[in-house]
């Protein structure tokens, strides 16, 4: 499962009204009239942090004692300012002096917030001299940054569902207009943050145009057209060739909305065409006579717009185009090695800034376990795996039809392989060796009871196997399976923790928890007959204490409950007791027990102390996924890359 999707998006669809997909809605005369005249509700409140400083909330110089791990550039938007070519995505803010130099970077968790750069803008603000970087963050508001990364601020809206901004558009009155994932449109003056067009409650992907002429994108209700006082939709009935809009871009004559099917052409307010058919564009940019379309799987293609004309201009598959941005006449391209194009007068393209060197395949890490030689193994939701030499900083990748969607990765203490649970069946790879290399691949034709893993764990007479259809124990005597027919509290189990001594299997699973002996079920605790507060049980670790030995359990949405040998169940006090404890994100150390969640960071309980605090500084995401430790070294997986700390620094 994804961990950073284990809570489903709730998308609020548009108000329609009237009929056949072109929809008026009347309202004021200008957007100026409009911002004043809303009503006190449509008012946000929001507070504003500085981004710099000692009594700034991200200091400058990171005190949290994290080291993010073989990070590279992974940007996705971009802008020019003062001739500077600045970079932002899910690893921050960046801008370079030269094409080969070193970056200068503001980090998420330690220079910003813990959130990834959704869209970056150039804006001179009302009332203000110069100009300065906006930034739109999923999950953290907008951020004001001055040229050269000066002390700047962050807008961060109360209202939860206003902080997820998708993309930004600077206005000619010096507002800035926000398109949101799931509060609409919102407008912000520099003063005050207010709902622009309140009916409009669609996921808003793309904003384009100016004060007069809006066009606004969304995630699937098709494009939005506001002029003279009116919106009109258009959607699929009405020709739109995808109601997933991703990106939308304005030329001299007409304005162009970039779909999973093509690019649909407006003129005059009207849908007059469909460009590249077929084609899955991501990102648009229009530049001298000529849309410019960065794919999915054809790469960068451009059509004349005169004579609709189309040909691929950058085709490289080992590049992927992630964004597009301009700067007067330039188009500049961002690779998804943190590279930098540039479009040249003769349609070709030149690299402007190297690739940023990281040596790790991905950053949404689900999984991850030191191999016996100290490699770092890393699994990923839909990338497979990296094997990371962190003297040397680089990594082997390892990904077929199997090896893709790693649920966890847990070392053979036996047979010395790396056993990896995947979506796919259970594959066990050679734990030495420079190369990864696949051993076997165990799947339901070889006695699983399903092809898909979710957890593996080892007791004194063999492995045991999670799956969403029950257990089944790898023992010297075969296969063997264990599901509710026989007692098991639900079929899907997510996690498992053993005690080698005893033979005993905790299962964690969909509907409780199963203490399992010898292959058959002891008892079964569920929120009817124990202390457990939800039922749904995502990570299990056994912590042993010199006068006693308890499991600790992590749920979905109650946070962590403590389970004694006997079989108490009661809850702990973390802090936030309603927290998500992400699938096996939980390890215990010799000092600490980690706990990852899907929204409020980690929570670190002190086995000296007993009791439990919760870190977030520091943390590219507050979406903690996995734990390794080594030698006193603790390494943290996110959704949106690794970190590693000292344990005797964290703080």
């Amino acid at each position: 499962m994804r961990k950073a999707r284990m809570a489903a998006a709730v998308l609020v669809p548009g108000v329609l009204l009237g009929t056949a997909g072109v929809i008026a809605l009347r309202v004021h005369e200008s957007l100026k009239a409009i911002t004043a005249e809303v009503r006190d509700e449509d008012t946000i409140s929001f507070d504003t942090v500085s981004l710099c400083g000692p009594g700034g909330a991200y200091a400058k110089e990171n005190g949290s004692g994290f080291v993010p791990v073989a990070a590279g550039g992974a940007y996705t938007t971009g802008a020019v300012l003062d001739g500077r070519v600045y970079l932002a995505g899910p690893d921050g803010l960046a801008f370079f002096s030269g094409a080969d130099e070193e970056p200068k970077r503001l980090r998420p968790g330690m220079d910003l917030p813990a959130a990834p750069i959704t869209r970056l803008a150039v804006a001179r603000l009302r009332g203000q001299t110069e100009r300065s970087l906006v930034a739109a963050t999923s999950g953290a508001g907008m951020l004001l940054i001055p040229a050269g990364f000066g002390c700047g601020v962050q807008v961060l809206p109360r209202d939860a569902a206003a902080r997820d901004v998708t993309t930004v558009l600077p206005l000619r009155s010096g507002d800035l207009l926000l398109g949101t994932q799931s509060a609409g449109l919102l407008v912000y003056d520099g003063r005050s943050l207010k709902r622009f067009l309140p009916a409009v409650k669609d996921a808003i992907t793309a904003l384009a145009g100016d004060d007069a002429d809006l066009w606004v994108g969304t995630q699937d209700a098709g494009v939005l057209h506001w002029r003279g006082g009116q919106v009109t939709r258009f959607r699929g009935d009405s020709g739109l060739p995808d109601a997933r809009v991703n990106d939308i871009a304005v030329g001299r004559d007409a304005v162009f909305a970039a779909t999973p099917l093509g690019v649909a052409e407006f003129a005059d307010g009207q849908l007059v065409a469909t460009l590249g058919k077929g084609v899955f564009a991501r990102t648009i940019a229009v530049a001298g006579g000529h849309l410019i379309a960065a794919t999915v799987d054809q790469g960068v293609r451009e059509i004349a717009l005169d004579g609709r004309l189309e040909h691929v201009a950058l085709e490289r598959t080992d590049l992927q185009v992630t964004g597009l941005f301009r700067a007067a006449e330039d188009v500049f391209a961002t690779g998804d090695d943190g590279s930098v194009l540039r479009r040249t007068q003769e349609h070709a393209w030149e690299r402007v800034i190297a690739p940023g060197g990281g040596a790790l395949a991905d950053r949404e890490v689900t999984s991850l376990e030191f191999g016996p030689d100290g490699r770092l193994w890393i699994g990923y939701f839909d990338r497979g795996a990296d094997v990371l030499d962190l003297r040397s900083g680089r990594a082997e990748h390892v990904e077929d039809d199997h090896v893709f969607c790693v649920n966890r990765i847990v070392r053979d203490p036996q047979r010395m392989t790396i056993d990896v649970a995947t979506a796919n069946g259970l594959v066990l790879l050679d734990a030495a060796g420079a190369r990864p290399r696949v051993r076997q691949v165990l799947l339901k034709r070889d006695g699983l009871i399903s092809d898909q893993v979710t957890d593996v764990a080892f007791s004194r007479s063999g492995a045991v196997v999670a799956t969403p259809a029950g257990l089944t124990f790898l023992t010297p005597d075969g296969a063997q399976s264990l599901y509710a027919f026989q007692g098991l509290v639900n079929n899907h189990v997510y996690s498992l923790a053993t005690d080698a001594q005893t033979g005993r299997v905790v299962a964690g699973t969909l509907g409780g928890i199963s203490v399992v002996e010898d292959g058959t079920v002891r008892a079964s605790l569920t929120l009817k007959n124990s202390g457990l507060k939800r039922n749904w049980v995502t990570a299990v670790v056994k912590v042993q204490e010199p006068d006693a030995e308890s499991w600790f359990v992590g749920t979905y949405g109650g946070g962590v409950m403590q389970m004694e040998s006997a079989g108490h169940v009661s809850a702990m006090d973390t802090g936030v007791p309603n927290t998500v404890i992400n699938p096996n994100a939980m390890l215990v150390t010799a000092e600490h027990v980690y706990a990852g969640t899907l929204s409020d960071g980690m929570l670190v309980y002190s086995r000296t102390m007993r009791q439990w605090s919760r870190v977030t500084a520091g943390l590219p995401s507050r979406n903690v996924t996995a734990f390794a430790e080594r030698e006193g070294e603790l390494y943290v997986g996110t959704d949106n890359g690794l970190v590693h700390v000292a344990e005797r620094n964290l703080r």
